[in-house]
């Protein structure tokens, strides 16, 4: 029975790192009315937050190590309802940026430390298991926080819809801290001498080994999946909401149901990596990426909705392409490595609503596809020109790293 609970927590876990981090893409229409800024402009809310957690994650190891795990967790899930409440009654654009800024600089607490938990409290196999459905909670968590707040915008209104997020991060954060096992006793201390072997770690990482092209071409892979990924999904609401498709707030929040699918893709593209290995498997979600853009060019809703399930399922793919690739190739400096990926990873995310925008003014949703396509296409050659079969770096003790996810 408390094995069920401990489970259902790390899912709720999940839930709460991504309930807020894209709460506000599908309402960019009601932000621009409210701050007067145009609708491209008020998409920067979602780069503020991607940005932020690009600067923190690889630090979130060595600032919360001196912390109990399920406390941390908890308090980084309790206090996100700060910045969400604080983005509901903002008086200016200014200060809804900095406090969407401020929710991304919490995130990366609860879903980096969950993956170390999971990693720590279960045994290889154990964590596998656990840790998709961490996954799985993660990508209902950004569902929710996209149709809950459409929806609810719709019938109250933006500020109201932001205030009922921060409500869902109070009680997923007391749901997680009633559900989510207690550290062991002495493990505060394993944890500050863990965090003292990383910083040794770290400081005796050989950067060399780091900076190689196959990484150096993994953290471009990070940047160009996720910017990708924020540019179909910010601008595709746009044009969703024009003629001839005229798309009301709560339909602009049901087309995120696509991303339901990476509840299945995730495990079974795990257990195919294993068996093609990573490059093979990226190098076909590249393909199924491109044709799922060209889908999206269609009048018809059907096809549209079709690209974007191909394509948000083909990032989630080489998502987990790149875990697998960054861990087998990195395992004397994973963390190391690992942290950098993620801020790539979430850098690209912010730059996914910037770049596209002038592309949009230009050639509307057909500049947008170009730009997704040539991001893929500058995925699919970093993959094929640099994740080669090759000598493995030398292993050193083995750390939980945590994994981006989408």
């Amino acid at each position: 029975m408390n094995e069920r609970k401990y489970r259902a927590a790390f899912f709720l876990c999940g839930f709460a790192a991504f309930i807020n981090l894209y709460s506000t893409q599908g309402i960019l229409r009601e932000l621009a009315l409210a701050f007067d800024v145009s609708a491209e402009h008020a998409g920067q809310g979602v780069s503020a937050t991607t940005l932020a957690v690009a600067i923190i994650a690889p630090f979130v190891g060595l600032l919360a190590a001196p912390f109990e795990r399920r406390k941390a967790i908890a308090c980084a899930a309790l206090a996100s309802a700060l910045p969400a409440l604080w983005s509901a009654h903002t008086a200016s654009f200014g200060a809804f940026l900095a406090a969407r800024f401020a929710a991304g600089l919490l995130m990366p607490f609860v879903f980096a430390l969950s993956i170390t938990f999971i990693g720590e409290r279960y045994g290889r196999e154990g964590a596998t298991e656990v840790g998709a459905l961490f996954v799985a909670g993660t990508t209902l968590g950004g569902f929710a926080g996209r149709f809950i707040t459409n929806g609810l915008t719709a019938m109250l209104g933006w500020r109201h819809a932001l205030d009922f997020d921060a409500l869902l991060c109070l009680v997923t954060g007391c749901a997680i801290y009633a559900c989510l096992p207690g550290s062991p006793a002495g493990a505060l201390a394993s944890a500050s001498t863990s965090a003292s072997t990383e910083k040794t770690s770290a400081a005796r990482a050989p950067w060399r080994n780091v900076l190689r092209a196959p990484l150096l071409a993994s953290f471009g892979v990070g940047a160009c999946v996720l910017a990708s990924q924020v540019a179909t999904f910010t601008f595709i609401g746009l044009r969703l909401t024009r003629a001839p498709f005229a798309f009301s707030t709560v339909g602009i929040g049901a087309i995120y149901a696509v991303f339901l699918v990476a509840v299945v893709v995730t495990p079974i593209s795990g257990r195919i990596a294993r068996h093609r290995g990573p490059r093979d498997l990226a190098l076909a979600a590249v393909a199924l990426g491109i044709v799922g853009s060209l889908f999206t060019l269609s009048g018809n809703v059907i096809a549209i909705l079709v690209g974007l399930a191909l394509g948000s399922t083909a990032v989630f793919v080489e998502q987990a392409s790149a875990n697998a690739f960054i861990s087998q190739r990195a395992a004397s400096a994973r963390s190391t490595a690992i942290g950098i990926y993620l801020s790539c990873y979430y850098l690209g995310g912010s730059l996914g609503s910037v770049l596209p925008v002038p592309m949009w003014h230009r050639w509307g949703w057909a500049g947008c596809v170009a730009f997704v396509i040539g991001a893929q296409a500058l995925v699919g050659a970093l993959v094929h020109a640099f994740w080669r079969e090759g000598r493995r770096m030398p292993d050193a003790p083995r750390t939980s790293a945590p994994r981006a996810t989408r």
